[in-house]
């Protein structure tokens, strides 16, 4: 056997065995917490199972360096340094393009900057990597609401709703029928 195909067969099978089982552990972990969730009444509990599915959102798969990077650009986001948060999200995006919540973090961004057609892009983005994101769903019925598009705000609530069926944006849902019903009289 040839050094090449000896080198090429190891890197294969430390990808498969090392990589692979925290992608799939992290999968399982949320493939649970996800039927748990939806078969929850209880708003104490689906807090909890809430909390636990962001801590696994935001924690990258493999590679710690992009979760502490997530964490900064967070952390600016959420103190008002809106362009250097760019700049990390952009980086993280650009390392991993398939870290669903990094996305998220950018379209929050994107929000926050009243930036809201590339939000929405990114919470497509988001949800074609993952698709049970209540987070991004929510995110873009405010997106929807802000931009006066009641309708698709609400299929956008529901469709967290049937993910998560205790979410806190249920009454919105209630108050966006009576406030489209109003409008119509």
């Amino acid at each position: 056997m040839s050094v090449k195909i000896y080198r090429f067969l190891i890197s294969f099978f430390l990808i498969i065995f090392f990589v692979y089982p925290v992608h799939a552990s992290q999968a399982n972990e949320l493939n649970q917490l996800f039927l748990k969730l939806k078969k929850n009444n209880n708003l104490k509990n689906a807090d909890l199972l809430e909390k636990k599915i962001w801590a696994i959102w935001n924690k990258h798969p493999e590679n710690i360096r992009l979760t502490e990077k997530l964490e900064f650009g967070t952390e600016l986001m959420y103190s008002g340094d809106y362009n250097y948060a760019l700049i990390v999200f952009n980086n993280i995006i650009n390392t991993d393009p398939n870290w669903s919540e990094a996305w998220n973090k950018r379209a929050t961004l994107l929000y926050f900057m009243k930036r809201f057609e590339k939000s929405l892009t990114d919470i497509n983005k988001v949800l074609l990597i993952e698709d049970r994101h209540f987070g991004a769903l929510s995110g873009r019925a405010q997106i929807y609401i802000q931009l006066q598009k009641y309708e698709l705000a609400i299929d956008s609530l529901k469709r967290a709703r049937k993910i998560h069926p205790t979410i806190r944006s249920n009454d919105l849902i209630i108050e966006l029928e009576e406030l489209i019903k109003n409008q119509s009289i």
